[in-house]
């Protein structure tokens, strides 16, 4: 695992690590944990901004009132296309940690969140062009990628014994942002009112630049680390990959998306205003960003896909309560299904992401590999899914406020939108079933035969 001579000087300086093995317990106990802990937690506070960045459209599209000239179907489309640029983003984020490092590539990322905010600032008036506030919306985007980049390199510090509760406290640490962000401009709308968002962006710049120092001060790279487009190949041909994209919308697609649009649909559906809207908006984001922690956690002792099926099955009966809620017109009800909402896909998003680096583990036993050849095998394509699945999982944000942005042009509410997310939850349930702990695919076949893939037990992932 060392690195080839040929690009080695780059690796020349203080932050550049070149012997790194979590899965040998010594080496872990005596310096490994140390290590990984400090860059787990400098990793958060670039990814919590990047987090807040993102959302910012989802908070400032309170602040647009009559006098900006956009309707409710105009503001679901500006935070649906930071939704989609986050995701495309993620692709070329996760990959980017090996070829700059983990460190180098979160300060240039963390950096480069002041110019949305910056944008923001001068745009962000009555006056400003649809085309222009578009435009600046592509921009945050930058954002929501840091996820894809900061998540691919904890994965390569931790051992997967530990990989569900790291990867959900990277991952929860981040998410939180959006909840922040949503408090902060309470807070704003609160003392200064609704018609002052610069209040709010001018928070954030000087956050961005203390996220970014403290990066280059404290974090690592990782030598072992290399950019292998084989495993990029391998992991988009991995029907795994494609799977887990499907149950990571369902989970993490679904938080982003709720935290998008929540304050816009109690606003358009249930006549909210700014300041009653923004109360509420970060309560559910809160509590599923601080849960998914807890979601890995229960990964890492009762196995992923039995914490992924019994999650979506809790989410299809949530789904339909809001449905409910939304006939009925019931705002207590609406509200405690969607918190309720929120609060699983942070356990979902736990799971999930603690499913894929077992998968890939399980997959090395199956092939005969043991020991450092397996975790190698494992990070790597691990690694390399993980870019790909939260690109695509990303994407469920986009589809949420599209759908319910057709909703609300259709029939006046989002009540067609929350079926359409019921009945989603209800297809990733059969597909953790079908794939991960069907009997069939739990029990694994010894009496397999040559040329014969054999049948794998995911059970434990």
């Amino acid at each position: 695992m060392t690195a080839p001579s040929s690009i080695s000087p780059p690796h020349q300086g203080s932050h550049w690590i070149e012997e790194w093995d979590p899965e040998d317990e010594s080496f872990w106990e005596s310096k490994g944990r140390r290590i990984a802990r400090r860059n787990l937690a400098f990793s958060v506070i670039s990814e919590h901004i990047g987090f807040s960045v993102w959302s910012m459209y989802s908070v400032l599209a309170l602040s647009m009132g009559p006098e900006y000239g956009i309707d409710p179907a105009g503001k679901f489309f500006l935070v649906a296309v930071a939704s989609l640029v986050g995701a495309i983003l993620r692709v070329p984020y996760g990959f980017a940690i090996a070829r700059f490092g983990g460190r180098n590539w979160t300060v240039f990322s963390a950096g480069l969140l002041l110019v949305p905010t910056v944008s923001l600032l001068f745009v962000m008036e009555p006056g400003t062009s649809y085309t222009t506030f578009m435009v600046v919306a592509v921009l945050t985007g930058v954002g929501g990628a840091n996820f894809a980049s900061s998540m691919t390199n904890i994965n390569n510090f931790y051992p997967l014994r530990l990989k569900g509760w790291a990867l959900g406290m990277n991952a929860g640490g981040g998410n939180i942002g959006v909840a922040v962000v949503q408090l902060v401009a309470l807070l704003v709308i609160g003392v200064a009112g609704a018609g002052h968002p610069r209040v709010l962006l001018s928070v954030y710049v000087p956050l961005i630049v203390v996220a970014t120092l403290l990066s280059a001060r404290f974090m690592d790279n990782l030598g072992p680390v290399r950019n292998d487009t084989g495993a990029a190949e391998e992991a988009v041909r991995e029907k795994h990959t494609w799977i887990m994209s499907v149950l990571y919308i369902g989970t993490f697609g679904s938080f982003i998306g709720y935290s998008f649009a929540f304050g816009l649909v109690l606003q358009n559906q249930f006549g909210r205003t700014p300041l009653q809207a923004a109360s509420l908006t970060f309560i559910g984001p809160l509590l599923g960003s601080l849960i998914r922690p807890v979601g890995g956690r229960l990964a890492d002792r009762l196995g992923g896909a039995r914490v992924t099926l019994w999650n979506f099955a809790a989410m299809f009966a949530a789904s339909g309560v809001v449905v409910l809620a939304s006939l009925q017109k019931s705002l207590p009800l609406f509200i405690a299904g969607f918190v309720a909402l929120f609060v699983l896909t942070g356990v979902g998003n736990g799971s999930t992401f603690k499913m894929i680096p077992g998968i890939y583990r399980a997959k090395a036993s199956a092939q005969g590999m043991e020991g450092e050849a397996a975790a190698v095998y494992a990070r790597r394509l691990s690694g390399a899914s993980m870019a790909l699945i939260g690109a695509v999982g990303a994407l469920g944000g986009l589809g949420i406020n599209l759908t319910l942005r057709q909703s609300f042009l259709s029939y006046g509410s989002g009540t067609g939108a929350f079926l359409a997310f019921l009945a989603y939850y209800g297809l990733c349930f059969v597909l953790t079933w079908a794939v991960y702990l069907r009997r069939t695919a739990v029990r694994a076949a010894p009496e397999a035969t040559a040329g014969t893939e054999p049948r794998l037990s995911y059970a434990e992932v």
